[in-house]
């Protein structure tokens, strides 16, 4: 996420190492390369000015900290207007109304349909709601076929009129039968649609001004960078939406679009989508992301996420099978599941501060623990309860039934023993003051 624009980011305040005082023309250096590196990540020009200029203003004749030095000190000043100008606090969705009605708005492949179940499956799951999916693109039947596949995938009903080409009376038509069947949100995924297209964005108004949603969302893709900010201004002249999600900032996102569409628009972002699976979205936090962009990580979300996989009494019996030397690969593969809950690994590295720097030539792909999770399933249950009785026999036949080698089997089951070590000497008091931390912080959130 932002990979080139945090390295040139990164080079430009080096600048400033070693200096003792910061100055007009050290500042100068570091912001020319600051502003450049904005630009290059396809950020407007005059916000990058504005940026730089603003930060010069607070960092000239500003006195060193004896504790701090210069390089710190634009880092802090950098993060604070980055912070500033991605919305400065976060933004939640309005949940108000019964049922509460979202109009999703949006380009052709800007991934809306997607990113409208994984709203649904968000609002479910973490806010305990009853969401009804609204197909209303009359244009396109695979658009509709797709959204049943999500609701499907995720178990959200989805509301659909085969045959009927008038968008308005599908939403209206939608909102009634939410309202005789106990739904409390719909989500109304309409027809991709670009804003040069009078007819397209008429129709798309007339849906709004029928069922006056509590929010309209207006979907981006974060890969077209400037292009996608000046469509949102467009869409947001006939719409006046609520709020933006950006979609795809897993990929080669170049950050022009989350860094200026705030604005240019004046409208929060409220969600990010970071992959493909269903869980793949969070809450948009500018503080979080300035961190990220900076290199700084973002232990906050890292933890948050931790928290919605951590179970207490699956830990209480986890503990027990550690003091008595039971701790199989079973217990490892479950450990295994909970992870990959959490997200895609590439962007779990990057909420760990100075991981994304030093791993930043490795490829880290989101099947990382695919040989691993294949050498235990050709394990034997009673080799995976007890990994003592495999023998040179068993770890050929393994390493043969997994597609590995002897060597990549000896590895994990030398690894698994070092690890089983660790948490037995885990299980003192450091360890139980750990798994209490967890549970007294369970919930939590900032």
């Amino acid at each position: 996420m932002f990979d080139n624009l945090s390295e040139k980011l990164d080079k430009a305040l080096h600048i400033l190492k070693g200096h003792g005082k910061i100055t007009e023309v050290n500042v100068a250096d570091t912001l020319k390369e600051v502003r450049r590196a904005l630009l290059d990540a396809d950020v407007n020009f005059k916000i990058a000015k504005d940026f730089t200029t603003k930060v010069k203003e607070k960092a000239i004749g500003e006195n060193v900290l004896t504790t701090l030095q210069p390089g710190q000190l634009m880092v802090k000043l950098v993060k604070d207007e980055l912070t500033e100008l991605m919305g400065g606090d976060v933004s939640g969705i309005n949940l108000s109304g019964n049922p509460t009605i979202i109009l999703m708005s949006g380009l052709q492949g800007s991934g809306k349909t997607t990113f409208s179940g994984k709203l649904a499956n968000y609002l479910k799951t973490k806010k305990n709601k009853k969401p009804l999916l609204v197909a209303c693109d009359i244009y396109r039947p695979a658009a509709i076929n797709q959204l049943h596949v999500v609701g499907e995938q995720i178990g959200v009903e989805v509301y659909s009129e085969e045959g009927n080409k008038n968008a308005v009376e599908i939403a209206q038509n939608a909102i009634k039968h939410a309202k005789a069947n106990g739904f409390n949100v719909v989500i109304v995924d309409t027809a991709g649609r670009l804003a040069i297209d009078e007819e397209m964005m008429n129709e798309i108004a007339n849906v709004h001004k029928a069922i006056e949603p509590n929010e309209t969302l207006f979907v981006v893709d974060s890969m077209t960078g400037q292009d996608a900010v000046n469509t949102a201004k467009a869409f947001n002249d006939r719409l006046d939406f609520d709020g933006v999600i950006l979609t795809k900032l897993d990929g080669d996102t170049r950050g022009g679009a989350a860094i200026s569409i705030k604005s240019v628009v004046n409208k929060p972002i409220k969600f990010i989508g970071t992959g493909e699976k269903m869980e793949a979205i969070d809450v948009f936090y500018p503080s979080r992301m300035a961190d990220r962009i900076l290199g700084m990580g973002d232990v906050v979300s890292l933890v948050e996420r931790a928290q919605e996989q951590y179970d207490e009494e699956e830990a209480r019996k986890l503990q027990k099978k550690i003091a008595k030397n039971e701790f199989g690969f079973d217990d490892f593969l479950a450990q295994i599941q909970q992870v990959k809950k959490m997200g895609n690994m590439k962007d779990l590295v990057g909420m760990i501060p100075g991981a994304g720097k030093a791993l930043k030539d490795v490829e880290i792909e989101d099947d990382a623990f695919k040989h691993i999770e294949a050498i235990i399933y050709s394990m034997t249950p009673g080799e995976r309860s007890k990994p003592a009785t495999i023998d040179v026999k068993r770890k050929n036949r393994i390493a043969k039934g997994s597609g590995t080698s002897i060597q990549q089997v000896n590895q994990l089951l030398k690894q698994f023993e070092q690890m089983s070590k660790m948490m037995k000497m885990m299980q003192g008091g450091a360890g139980k003051n750990l798994m209490r931390m967890m549970g007294g912080m369970k919930g939590m959130r900032p």
